[in-house]
């Protein structure tokens, strides 16, 4: 799709809705899904939503404008102060929030546990608890996926992260975690309000997460006075015991590191196997085609089924860079403070780069090398790729594969759910609510 206006290069902003502030943020935080396509066929492919608190998000759907923003330099490109939205919650230092140098330190620390030997020895423990998992489901009664797959990648990511996923502090630490992450985006905007902090569910919010980091830092101190913290290889005994001084960490950029993976390392990746689940039991065709791949170990095809899940349904819409200086971005020379946001949902959803963009297919992955470049990216793009990436289609295709090897899926209701969200995330409306019976 090219854009209705000119677009030539301009001081002002590209164009957008007029209405208040508030109500775009409002609009934005709840309706997404369903806004941003209308205003891209009325703006084009490049237009201005305005956000509370002071945020012009420039909204991007052509994919030459996505490149030039993933492969600009990152001292122009911040990517850390875009995700600002999640610095209540997340920390100040948080590889999420951090940019150039300090962001690169943080990144280099933490990527030796999500990929090459760290990645594969993962594979054991994840079959494990997902078989432990699937063998509570109730066969014949009609549940919430979500929920169960909430409630799995959690504690997959707590085993990576600590090694363990017994004793009092990590049942506690498990409770408190799925009550954080259950809040609306609203929730997230009112954290940036210091007086609202102190009222109703803010207040709540700010209480559990003051002891989430009191457990935090409390194992922060046991684990560096473990007599066996050398042989450890999670990620909490890793950070403690990097060789060169400069790049340990203190407790305050732990428990930031921490929170980030607890959080950002399950939910996105639990959404995405409800999703599947909720695609699956209402395509015969294609749940034919992923219990064959369950028997036969085929995980290129379970692998595609996940990956399809993620293009149709995407958990976060946007991505998000802050610009330090003005910078021209699809034909318009914005100032600095402007926050760009290549638009996943929109390129997902585009027919001009997926054919019949409203149907699950995940033989698109499999054919001629799959989707084109930059038309698939649900973990972002550029030097600030998800660096979980790897680990979360490796616990989606693994546990797919274990559901999928022990039962055949039914939904509730032939009507497929739409779309909630959930803080920064899209989820199943009605947590992808579906049956599940026993195979032969």
């Amino acid at each position: 799709m090219t854009s209705t206006l000119p677009r030539t290069r301009s001081a002002t902003l590209p164009p957008g809705p007029k209405l208040p502030v508030l109500a775009q943020t409002l609009l934005f935080a709840n309706f997404r899904h369903r806004l941003l396509p209308y205003w891209r066929r009325r703006y084009g492919d490049v237009f201005t939503v305005r956000l509370y608190p002071g945020r012009n998000a420039v909204q991007l759907a052509g994919l030459d404008d996505i490149k030039a923003v993933f492969s600009g330099p990152v001292t122009t490109f911040h990517a850390g102060e875009g995700n600002v939205i999640l610095k209540p919650i997340m920390g100040e230092h948080s590889v999420l929030l951090t940019d150039e140098d300090v962001h690169l330190r943080a990144r280099k620390l933490l990527m030796p546990a999500f990929h090459g030997a760290a990645l594969r020895g993962y594979r054991t423990m994840i079959t494990e608890l997902a078989e432990q998992e699937v063998s509570r489901w109730p066969a014949g009664q009609v549940f919430r996926s979500h929920e169960r797959m909430q409630a799995l990648t959690l504690e997959i990511i707590l085993r990576v992260v600590f090694g363990v996923g017994e004793g009092a502090r990590l049942d506690e630490l498990r409770r408190l975690l799925t009550d954080l992450v259950d809040i609306g985006v609203l929730d997230l905007f009112g954290f940036h309000n210091e007086k609202l902090r102190s009222f109703g569910p803010w207040r709540r919010s700010r209480l559990l997460q003051e002891r989430v980091d009191e457990l935090l830092y409390a194992e922060i101190a046991d684990r560096r006075a473990a007599p066996d913290l050398a042989e450890r290889d999670d990620v909490l005994s890793r950070l403690l015991t990097v060789p060169a001084e400069d790049d340990r960490l203190s407790d305050a950029e732990l428990r930031d590191q921490l929170v980030t993976l607890l959080l950002a390392g399950h939910e996105t990746t639990a959404t995405a196997l409800a999703w599947s689940f909720h695609e699956l039991a209402r395509d015969p065709v294609r749940l034919r085609r992923a219990l064959e791949a369950a028997d036969s170990g085929d995980e290129k095809y379970l692998e595609a089924v996940a990956k399809e899940a993620m293009r149709l349904r995407p958990v976060i819409s946007e991505v998000a860079r802050r610009l330090t200086e003005e910078v021209e971005v699809g034909g318009y020379l914005l100032p600095a403070g402007t926050t760009v946001m290549p638009s996943i949902a929109l390129v997902h959803g585009d027919p001009a780069h997926h054919a019949a963009p409203e149907e699950f297919r995940p033989e698109r992955f499999l054919a001629d090398g799959g989707p084109a470049s930059g038309t698939w990216f649900p973990f972002g793009g550029g030097v600030r790729r998800c660096l979980g990436a790897g680990f979360s289609l490796l616990e989606a295709t693994i546990v797919l594969r274990a559901v999928l090897s022990r039962f055949s899926l039914a939904p509730d209701r032939p009507r497929p759910e739409g779309s909630r969200p959930r803080h920064i995330t899209m989820v199943p409306a009605r947590g992808a609510r579906i049956s599940v019976t026993p195979r032969a």
